[in-house]
């Protein structure tokens, strides 16, 4: 079944683990991670990286990327876009709580927040406007 702009929208604001996509180098295939993110229908998606990891030098670098979501139950269903940087710049505490939350139960938040803090430092944030849109739901597993 073909999605409609709706649908796949929605789809996109569900709380599944993308698929980052973004070309590292010419003579290699495109580096592909698994990575939380954040989208609203109708706005930019954002994701939050550390400053110099692999996939924020590549995304810098190209200035663009992919990012796709699926899911395998009731039906097997993905939504994939891909766009153009709009924008990059620290985390906010705002932006950690609002990803984290998205991803887990609010009793594993604040311990997850402190972990970050104190194991993983500081974050960057990097939007994409979704330009190219693929999406399908299969049908029943």
């Amino acid at each position: 079944m073909v999605l409609t702009a709706e649908m796949r929208e929605q789809f996109l604001a569900e709380p599944h683990v993308g698929a980052l996509s973004v070309v590292e180098r010419p003579d290699r295939a495109p580096l592909v991670v698994p990575i939380w993110y954040q989208y609203t229908p109708g706005g930019d998606l954002w994701i939050r990286a550390t400053p110099g990891a692999r996939k924020a030098r590549a995304i810098e670098a190209v200035g663009r990327f992919t990012l796709m979501a699926q899911r395998i139950s009731p039906t097997v269903r993905y939504v994939s876009v891909e766009g153009p940087v709009t924008g990059t710049g620290p985390s906010t505490d705002d932006r950690t709580r609002e990803m984290v939350s998205r991803y887990l139960p609010p009793e594993k938040v604040a311990p997850f927040l402190d972990f970050e803090r104190t194991h993983i430092g500081e974050h960057i944030v990097i939007s994409m406007r979704p330009q190219h849109w693929l999406s399908s739901d299969l049908g029943p597993v």
